[in-house]
């Protein structure tokens, strides 16, 4: 295993790609910038905003996941890394996609 990062917290990015609560989508509330990885702001607050404009006989929400997972590599996945963002349909089921516990005080 790794060590820790600066939070005391281990693995933070591998292993699968994480599920969030986020609805996605592409639209940002700022003015446009460069990203060298993930669209900037990509949570917004509704399911319906959430499909792909661009696949629209597609009528399957999306969730935005998170972190990369152990079939990243850097040939294939450049976005290996905790802050990286990318929409995914809420019906998928692979191998690669999971979800983080956390404990509350």
């Amino acid at each position: 295993s790794y060590p820790p990062n600066g939070y005391g917290l281990y693995d933070m990015a591998g292993n699968v790609w994480e599920w969030t609560d986020d609805w996605y989508a592409r639209k940002r509330s700022a003015p446009e910038e460069p990203s060298c990885c993930a669209p900037a702001n990509p949570r917004i607050s509704t399911e319906q905003e959430s499909h792909d404009p661009n696949q629209p006989d597609i009528a399957i929400p999306r969730k935005v996941v998170k972190g990369g997972s152990h079939l990243c590599t850097p040939q294939y996945c450049y976005r290996y890394r905790p802050a990286a963002r990318q929409p995914q349909m809420i019906e998928t089921a692979m191998s690669h996609l999971g979800f983080r516990c956390i404990q509350r005080p």
